[in-house]
């Protein structure tokens, strides 16, 4: 008995080091426990469709079911997550200079993402890893730019908006519903109250249709690999190895470009200094929601003012992913290497260019948003649903890389706001402390 007591007194005193580490590995593995699970089904997929070739087509309509399910529920969720989150709006003069400054910021470091990204698809062009075998498109009608224009944003009846192949009507249509709530004042409470309610049911039905995502991407991997062969490995691997080697090289110098954009060397030095924890923060939770703590922390260290950072990085946080604006071209260059498209043409980048940045906003606030972004790809390309399966599985393996983006973004963005803010010496008005 008293060796037992002893031992409990001294591990009462002793350091559990290894207990914390242990928490510590547990708590990682919580945070990408979905990632975990839909790489488990693609890898077994895979070895099913290398195993049994062709014969594997027989469970594609296990990827199919879970397809519909994902195109059925997408359309109400998007409708009830921007109209809400337009109906929400804070309309106070205050707010109007800032946040007229915060999405001319947001606008321009995902479309220079996005332009950077393009670039290097032009010098390592994906599509050189494919082999002679490309999936079907759907039959296109050649029409003109003005009849693609108005097929893309518009619909001539109110039930075709229901439709995945109207996606980008849809979304205009949501937000005029959402400002004309949002002007309605006290009339349009009632149906403000509806949007916010029906917006937090589809997010959850969501959740709940992801959770088949392991086996229904699983069934769609197994499908592709075994018709279309290993080849598809190679595609996946340089569409990987691009992402990550321009993630990276737009964090490193972008992120360097835009601080000294913001305040010159020194703010270069001050944010690399305070980026640390919340650049940990993202890759070990896998959540830019989670870093908000994190980033408000490190910009109030930065010198960035308190009513600027407490707006900028909570909106910023579900409407600013550089990350998302990057692997949202590495996917449609995917797609159309897989398709036998090309990338070329001055419209196709346009659009390109648009789909990201709605992407890149649209992707916020919703449970496994990147799926919208790739469905409105599918939809204003024209591509038929097995376009989905390989999108979905770039952006699940980039997710790590996405959220470092996405999440740290909103640090040097809040820096750049606050310098067209407050001016050039914003940084000695605020007195930061460069030794916190």
């Amino acid at each position: 008995m008293r060796g037992t007591k002893q031992s409990q007194l001294i591990d009462c005193f002793v350091p559990r080091n290894d207990v914390k580490v242990k928490m510590k590995v547990k708590n990682i593995l919580k945070n990408y426990a979905d990632l975990l699970w839909l790489l488990a089904g693609i890898t077994a997929g895979s070895i099913v469709g290398l195993i049994f070739g062709k014969q594997v087509e027989s469970i594609k309509p296990i990827g199919d079911i879970f397809l519909n399910l994902l195109f059925t529920a997408v359309i109400p969720l998007v409708f009830f997550a921007v109209s809400s989150a337009i109906a929400n709006i804070d309309r106070t003069k205050k707010l109007g200079k800032l946040l007229t400054i915060m999405v001319l910021v947001f606008l321009s470091t995902i479309l220079i993402s996005a332009v950077v990204t393009l670039i290097a698809t032009r010098l390592f062009p994906i599509h050189q890893a494919l082999g002679n075998n490309p999936l079907p498109t759907e039959t296109e009608k050649i029409q003109s730019f003005g009849e693609q224009m108005t097929q893309l944003l518009t619909v001539g009846e109110f039930f075709e908006i229901g439709s995945r192949k109207n996606m980008l009507a849809m979304i205009i249509f949501s937000v005029l519903v959402g400002f004309s709530t949002l002007y309605s004042g006290k009339e349009g409470e009632g149906f403000k109250n509806f949007l916010v309610s029906g917006n937090e049911v589809m997010k959850k039905l969501i959740i709940l249709i992801m959770k088949l995502g392991p086996i229904g991407l699983g069934a769609y991997f197994a499908y592709q690999v075994g018709v279309f062969g290993p080849q598809l490995f190679g595609t996946y691997a340089k569409a990987l190895g691009l992402y990550y080697g321009v993630g990276a090289f737009y964090f490193i110098v972008f992120f360097t470009l835009y601080a000294f954009i913001a305040g010159g060397f020194k703010a270069i030095k001050i944010f690399w200094k305070n980026n640390i924890v919340p650049s940990l923060t993202s890759i070990g939770t896998c959540s830019s929601i989670a870093t908000i703590p994190a980033n408000l922390e490190g910009t109030i260290r930065i010198g960035v003012p308190a009513y600027i950072a407490n707006v900028t990085i909570p909106l910023g946080s579900t409407l600013h992913k550089d990350g998302s604006s990057i692997s949202s071209i590495i996917k449609i260059a995917v797609v159309f290497a897989i398709f036998g498209k090309d990338l070329v043409h001055v419209d196709t980048i346009i659009l390109a260019l648009g789909i990201t940045v709605l992407v890149s906003i649209v992707e916020g606030g919703i449970p496994n948003g990147g799926y919208i972004g790739e469905l409105l790809m599918i939809s204003a390309y024209q591509l038929p649903p097995e376009a989905l399966p390989p999108a979905m599985i770039i952006g699940t393996l980039v997710d790590p890389m996405a959220t470092l983006l996405n999440a740290t973004g909103d640090n040097v963005a809040a820096m750049l706001i606050a310098r067209f803010t407050e001016g050039k010496n914003w940084m000695e008005i605020n007195k930061i402390d460069s030794t916190s």
